[in-house]
């Protein structure tokens, strides 16, 4: 069986650690890949550019999506991964420090699963994680496999 991987996408150098030490904290023991704009989480969902090769039906279990991203913003990575057959079922929590409405709306639009604010303290961002763990990597019964 292979490993069951979390996708993080965020360009905070800070809240990537945040969320690291939330995940390793809460004994959250998946595989972390970390991709720093939205070109390098298509990239690594779609097995093109650095990931080419990769092979995009090993989709992640989660993906936590931050919105404001460089290069790509968060909610345009959400579009276009809804848009492709190989990634429109895979779990998308937006997880962002925005508390603008129309983000929150669109996100949802755009076919995210759940939209999370970033707490400001670590205690209470290691708690919502914590509890992302629990529901999503747990509790949460995923699509079957497209070769299933």
């Amino acid at each position: 069986m292979k490993d069951k991987v979390i996708l993080l996408v965020e360009d905070s150098e800070r809240d990537e650690e945040l969320a690291l030490r939330a995940l390793r904290k809460n004994n959250i023991q998946n595989v972390v890949v970390v991709a720093r704009d939205g070109e390098e989480a298509l990239d690594y969902m779609l097995g093109t550019g650095a990931y080419a090769g990769r092979n995009p039906a090993d989709i992640p279990t989660l993906m936590l999506l931050d919105i404001k991203l460089p290069k790509i913003d968060g909610l345009e990575v959400l579009r276009r991964l809804r848009a492709d057959e190989r990634t429109k079922l895979t779990p998308i929590v937006i997880l962002t420090s925005s508390k603008e409405d129309k983000d929150r709306i669109e996100g949802y639009t755009s076919g995210a699963n759940s939209y999370v604010r970033k707490p400001i303290e670590f205690v209470e961002f290691a708690e919502a994680v914590r509890q992302l763990g629990l529901y999503w990597l747990i509790l949460n019964e995923p699509p079957p496999a497209a070769d299933a």
